[in-house]
């Protein structure tokens, strides 16, 4: 089997599509899964074994452009893949596989498909609540029972590219190292109080920890922010490194972090997929769609009346889902999931 997977837009959902990749390969060991998705994507789908190859999306989010498209179809014939499993709910995203002649074209109901696609599924939201049940679904005949658990995104790293993104940011990792993610590309209904960040950030670093904060350049706000609580002392082991990282230099250092507190975004489905010890603060959004999927995190959710909202900005205008979250309740679930590490490696020696 050559499988084309047209992949998501959004980093998050990125790294939960390996679970769609891993099942593929469960049933079909010498599958070979191509994925035609944006050149960002890239570092993380070369983290994931099951992916033969990415072939870049040169078009961006939102834009049809038929011609290119249709350019696009045309010079995947030559593949002769078996199958296309469209991941996006969009009619764009279904034209690449029409046009390259794949015979079975999969995917949900979505936008106006019929014809595009000719193994169409009728998705039942109650039914399969998660993001990944829903990728993981389409990797099976109409109907067919999913397996239980569901495999959960393992992203894999190269020491010698970890000793790289290392050396050339300076990072030292002579201790405990807490990773923060506090930006969120979707708005700042999902993000976390700097001073909330800050207040954590500065206990485990009195505790001896560093702290490495992480995020694009659209993050260097709050991460600047962040650093303003950190008195001068305790900053020389802060090191701010949103905007500074390529993508690919982002998963490598997030897998030498001791633990990491992050908001429901991207890196947090990045920092499970690397099984890093992991506290995700939830607010305007909520774990029941698109949980970590590593064992070891914890969620924070307050259940406030009015969320989760799933809107860009606070409509109420008090923000309380995230101000009402204080940062004791982050330290106790840093705390607890020390003592579990640390019971977990009692009982691999006991054993």
């Amino acid at each position: 089997m050559k499988y084309l997977i047209v992949g998501p837009s959004w980093v998050g959902d990125m790294v939960m599509a390996q679970t769609l990749f891993i099942t593929l390969k469960q049933q079909n060991p010498d599958a070979k899964i191509d994925v035609l998705a944006p050149a960002w994507s890239g570092p993380i789908l070369q983290r994931m074994p099951e992916v033969h190859r990415s072939i870049e999306m040169p078009l961006g989010h939102g834009k049809l452009n038929l011609g290119t498209r249709k350019k696009i179809g045309h010079s995947l014939r030559v593949e002769h893949y078996n199958q296309a499993i469209v991941l996006p709910n969009s009619f764009k995203s279904a034209l690449i596989p029409f046009w390259a002649n794949i015979p079975i074209r999969t995917g949900w109901r979505g936008e106006m498909r019929f014809g595009l696609l000719n193994d169409i599924r009728a998705l039942d939201k109650e039914q399969l609540p998660l993001m990944v049940e829903r990728f993981v679904a389409l990797g099976y005949p109409k109907g067919q029972a999913m397996p239980s658990p569901l495999p959960r995104p393992q992203l894999q790293v190269e020491p010698a590219s970890v000793d790289s993104a290392l050396h050339r940011h300076r990072l030292q990792v002579d201790a405990p190292i807490l990773g923060l993610c506090p930006g969120a590309e979707f708005g700042p209904s999902k993000q976390w109080p700097a001073g909330y960040y800050g207040e954590v950030a500065l206990n485990l670093l009195k505790q001896g920890w560093r702290v490495w904060l992480f995020g694009s350049e659209k993050d260097r706000q709050i991460t600047t922010e962040i650093m303003s609580y950190i008195p001068d002392p305790h900053r020389e082991r802060c090191c701010n490194l949103a905007g500074e990282t390529t993508l690919a230099d982002a998963v490598d250092l997030l897998s030498k972090t001791t633990t990491v507190v992050s908001n429901d975004s991207g890196l947090m489905h990045i920092a499970a997929a690397l099984s890093r010890p992991l506290v995700a603060v939830y607010g305007s959004t909520t774990a029941s769609h698109t949980p970590p999927m590593n064992t070891n995190s914890k969620t924070l959710w307050l259940k406030l009346e009015c969320s989760p909202c799933f809107k860009r900005e606070c409509p109420l205008g008090h923000h309380n889902c995230m101000k009402q979250l204080d940062p004791d309740m982050v330290m106790a679930a840093i705390e607890q999931l020390g003592r579990e590490q640390h019971e977990s490696l009692i009982g691999v020696h006991q054993e």
